[in-house]
């Protein structure tokens, strides 16, 4: 199954599609939890702002399901559900104090007093099949399914957040799924000519959206030469090995801030050595492929890079036109792009019943667009928005270019 059918049946599949792909989400948690597992046996894990506790992802994961799902009485009215409607009773008692992430600050989870692994995971198990035995009686409207189609997709980014964390504190990942691959150069020119016009910005018609990606409107967008790819390591580099990258010149105020408080002298999980490059993914080095995608970079260094360059980072409306309108010749999915645009409400936005999905992070966060190859397919859409805070370069994040000017 290609990558965009894939992503087309988690958001408008039907019950068969959605319990195939919540059964395939949950091997893949299990999966990685195992992988932890054998890395730090008694699964304490240091503590960072960037990492989770396992057991307390484990949890939260099955904890997410029920509640939006089987314990939630308003379920079938989707995004038009109440959030604060009175929830049935969790099987553990505890639940809800321990896993919700509305409730249960970062910097307090490393320290509850969680269910052991073997414990959790039977909950997992008898949560799963609570879940598909309601969806199973669902009717196949996009109401009915919309919470079943957000706990799916919630599981999914937790997997992809579960190999960035990996890739953070050197965890080794077998699965070849997960990982880079080269980037084949266009036989011909490598930028896309978007001229002026109006275009659609956001989510319309039927299947499941997030909030963020609503409502669609009408936008007029400027010409602009897009790169039909991201940038390489092969673009990139040069901007290290000539010197330039510890040129203040070409950060910006903020970016120079972040680079000498890292003491970053060049971008991270790479090390220089006498014939060129090594990277490090999942605990091993490796010597760098030229041709993957330049990765783990903060929105800093993609601006640093275009400033030497002569180019600048694309809006994400920008990024959205050329994904939409010209989709065999925009080449996405190998990282997370940045963008030069700050994660905005679009006119009219209305929060879903998540409500801490995207409401707290505006204007705190830059918008990334496209997807990685830590990312589930299914995950993929030309209009999911993501977005994190510029400094941080532990997600496998990169960019592409517009000509400036």
């Amino acid at each position: 199954m290609n990558v965009l059918q894939s992503s087309a049946d988690a958001r408008s599949g039907g019950r068969a599609l959605l319990i195939q792909a919540l059964r395939d989400s949950r091997a893949d948690t299990l999966a990685r939890f195992a992988d932890y597992r054998r890395a730090f046996p008694a699964l304490r894990i240091p503590y960072h702002e960037t990492l989770n506790p396992p057991l307390w992802e484990l949890g939260h994961i099955g904890w997410f399901q029920t509640w939006w799902t089987v314990r939630n009485p308003q379920r079938a009215l989707g995004r038009h559900a109440d959030p604060d409607a009175a929830r049935l009773p969790a099987a553990r008692a505890d639940a809800d104090a321990l896993f919700d992430s509305s409730r249960v600050a970062h910097a307090l989870r490393q320290d509850l007093a969680l269910p052991d692994a073997a414990v959790l995971l039977d909950e997992m198990r008898t949560q799963l099949e609570a879940v598909i035995a309601q969806l199973e009686r669902s009717p196949e409207h996009d109401d009915d399914l919309y919470f079943f189609r957000l706990a799916l997709l919630h599981e999914d980014m937790h997997h992809e957040a579960a190999l960035y964390m990996a890739q953070q504190l050197g965890i080794q990942i077998d699965d070849a799924r997960w990982r880079p691959t080269s980037i084949a150069r266009w036989p011909t020119r490598d930028t896309l000519h978007c001229p002026a016009g109006s275009c659609t910005l956001g989510h319309s018609g039927s299947g499941f959206a997030f909030d963020n990606e609503c409502a669609a409107h009408p936008i007029d967008l400027p010409g602009c030469d897009i790169d039909r790819q991201v940038v390489t390591w092969r673009d990139y580099l040069p901007f290290v090995d000539s010197g330039a990258h510890e040129d203040e010149l070409w950060w910006s105020a903020a970016g120079w801030r972040w680079k000498v408080a890292q003491a970053r002298h060049h971008p991270r999980y790479l090390r220089r050595h006498a014939d060129g490059w090594s990277q490090q993914r999942y605990g091993v080095w490796f010597e760098l492929d030229p041709d993957h995608a330049a990765c783990h970079l903060s929105a800093h260094e993609a601006e640093a890079w275009c400033r030497w360059a002569g180019r600048r980072l694309p809006t994400e409306a920008e990024w959205e036109h050329a994904a939409v309108a010209w989709p065999e010749a925009f080449e996405w999915g190998q990282v997370w792009e940045w963008t030069a645009s700050t994660f905005l409400p679009y006119p009219g936005f209305t929060p879903h019943p998540y409500r801490d999905y995207s409401a707290p992070w505006f204007g705190d966060r830059r918008v990334l667009r496209g997807a990685s190859f830590m990312t589930q397919p299914r995950m993929h859409h030309p209009r999911y928005r993501n977005f994190f805070r510029p400094e941080r370069d532990d997600v496998p994040a990169g960019f592409r270019t517009c000509a400036a000017g």
